[in-house]
């Protein structure tokens, strides 16, 4: 809620930020090769994207989607998680990560998780829990970083105004 100036209320019309990043990580989610889990990340700091991944190949490999999940004791090694694809972004470009902060729609498994710890990423906002390894939990208080699961509503979605910029 905001105040007019003539005292009434009014509901704010835009989207709140931890939403607006966590739809962007949804958006990016949409671009995944993995049949078995489409993830997407995005790295924030001081309220500006940074970098962005999606689960996939690595370039110029088969995907998934082409040509199946290669497996290894029940695990696809042929994918690159959504957290990592974000921080090598960050590396190829120079871009540091200290201090930034990661939206990403599945809690992160737990080679991700120390990743990120190591990257000096300061907050963890994740939509959907997926396994939540216990060790990554420790490692992540232990760290003092920060956790938030974020909500998505109908009524946030609502509020991106996708008819308007649909082609005929």
């Amino acid at each position: 809620m905001i105040y007019t100036r003539e005292g009434g209320m009014k509901m704010d019309k835009r989207i709140k930020w931890d939403q607006y990043f966590m739809m962007q990580a949804v958006l990016l989610a949409s671009r995944s090769t993995c049949e078995r889990l489409s993830v997407g990340a995005v790295i924030v700091r001081d309220k500006r994207i940074i970098a962005g991944g999606y689960n996939g190949s690595v370039a110029g490999d088969d995907h998934c989607i082409d040509v199946g999940c290669y497996l290894e004791d029940g695990h696809c090694v042929r994918t690159i998680h959504a957290e990592m694809n974000a921080i090598l972004q960050c590396a190829k470009f120079g871009e540091p990560t200290d201090n930034a902060e990661i939206y990403v729609t599945d809690f992160p498994c737990l080679q991700c998780t120390k990743m990120l710890l190591q990257a000096g990423i300061t907050k963890i906002n994740y939509l959907r829990n997926y396994h939540n390894n216990e060790y990554a939990q420790k490692l992540i208080r232990l760290k003092n970083i920060e956790l938030n699961k974020i909500k998505l509503t109908q009524s946030d979605m609502d509020r991106v105004p996708f008819g308007s910029y649909l082609s005929d």
